[in-house]
């Protein structure tokens, strides 16, 4: 493809803040307009991450902004209630309000992926605010402390996930197995006709579990003793390795120890190998304790350990660029293996590329010194944007846009991938 003048680039960057300030609600950037009204814990940390060169004053009320959800436990959940706006399930399924560890903005009752470490470093990194990564790391701290007390449902030195809304990648063919255990439920999600559902949609089943940790009164006991679902993710786990590096490298910052966080992120390291590892990384069902073996952009999350052994990162490039994912598909990174019987170019993430884990993808090739997949992934990621806008997801193949418009963590992370070559 012809090089574009550095111009257009500029102007795509100034784009991408427009997205960004027209997402902004004064106090949260949500996902996108209509769809997505709240505040998103996954994508308020990569919105952190792309503000930061850019907006960084914005960036620090982003992180602000979701800290005011922390539970008392540590818990940092999924969604922040900011708006009278409708979404479904919405405080009135989780009733947070009930709960004696919830904060007094409402929230979900389900975490999300443990980025945040990684977030604060990256501004901090681009800003050098000493004050700021003192103000947030007790916080970002106990959400690790939660992490590490009330999710390692294995014993193994992993983080589980107890519902696919935590894992960020909600419909990956990963979760197919286990829902499949579950009894056959119709709540009506989202409050569709049967006609309109996906024959093959579990969303009545997502809020079947999550009335149930409801129900037991968002215990950790419940989750290890009862809860039917319970998953050992590879991009969780590989999410929370990299947060609890960059945690460790910036306790000295703020007089406490990073030893902590550093044994913390070599747990996870062998725990990874030794529970997930067969040839590849691949989720574990701890109710069934097998590994589901399906093979998604999620299994390339342990790639974000700068410390991952040469022969594992091997073998997980190997795979990234071979037929089954990259070296098939005309852009970056399709969600799950093109030659599974579960993919599907059309349905959110069981096909299509996203922007935020390619940027992950990039991060990861970053810190292993792989700068031609670097320079792939991220020149592949910024063509679909040119292309399509910043649409929440695209097609792997033919790079056209799919799922919401003007989607925030879409422009947040085109910035950072423009950021080391163009002045905006």
């Amino acid at each position: 493809m012809e090089a574009r003048p550095a111009v257009d680039d500029a102007a795509l960057g100034r784009e991408a803040l427009s997205v960004l300030e027209a997402n902004w609600t004064g106090c949260a950037t949500v996902p996108a307009p209509g769809l997505y009204p709240h505040q998103w814990s996954w994508d308020s940390a990569f919105v952190v991450i792309g503000l930061a060169r850019h907006r960084p004053d914005r960036a620090r009320a982003e992180l602000l902004g979701l800290l005011q959800g922390q539970w008392a436990t540590g818990m940092l959940p999924h969604i922040v209630f900011r708006t009278p706006e409708a979404y479904f399930p919405g405080p009135s399924v989780w009733r947070s309000q009930d709960h004696e560890s919830a904060p007094p903005v409402l929230t979900s009752g389900l975490t999300a992926p443990p980025l945040h470490g990684l977030a604060l470093w990256w501004l901090y990194r681009h800003t050098g605010d000493v004050a700021f990564v003192r103000r947030v790391f007790p916080a970002i701290a106990a959400q690790h402390a939660y992490l590490a007390a009330a999710r390692d449902l294995g014993g193994g030195g992993l983080a589980a996930i107890v519902h696919p809304w935590e894992s960020g990648m909600d419909d990956s063919p990963s979760w197919d197995e286990p829902l499949a255990a579950l009894p056959e439920i119709r709540y009506g999600y989202r409050k569709l006709e049967p006609a309109e559902r996906h024959p093959d949609s579990d969303h009545d089943r997502y809020v079947w579990l999550a009335l149930r940790y409801r129900d037991a009164g968002y215990r950790a006991e419940y989750l290890r003793d009862e809860h039917p679902f319970a998953i050992e993710d590879p991009m969780f786990n590989g999410i929370w390795l990299a947060s609890c590096l960059a945690m460790a490298e910036l306790a000295p910052l703020t007089g406490a120890d990073g030893k902590p966080h550093a044994e913390q992120a070599e747990r996870i390291r062998h725990a990874l190998l030794e529970r997930l590892w067969d040839g590849f990384f691949y989720a574990r069902d701890l109710r069934t304790d097998r590994l589901i073996k399906v093979c998604t952009v999620g299994a390339f999350g342990p790639l974000l350990d700068p410390g991952l052994a040469s022969e594992h990162v091997s073998a997980a490039v190997d795979l990234l660029e071979s037929a089954r994912f990259m070296g098939a598909t005309g852009y970056p990174v399709p969600s799950c293996e093109i030659r599974a019987a579960t993919f599907d170019r059309t349905r959110y993430w069981r096909g299509p590329s996203w922007v935020n884990t390619n940027w992950l993808l990039r991060h990861a090739a970053t810190v292993h010194a792989l700068e031609p997949l670097g320079r792939q992934l991220a020149n592949g990621t910024l063509r679909l944007v040119r292309q399509a806008g910043f649409r929440e997801c695209f097609d792997p193949f033919d790079g056209s846009g799919r799922g919401c418009r003007d989607f925030s963590w879409s422009a947040a992370l085109t910035l950072d991938l423009l950021a080391d070559s163009v002045e905006l």
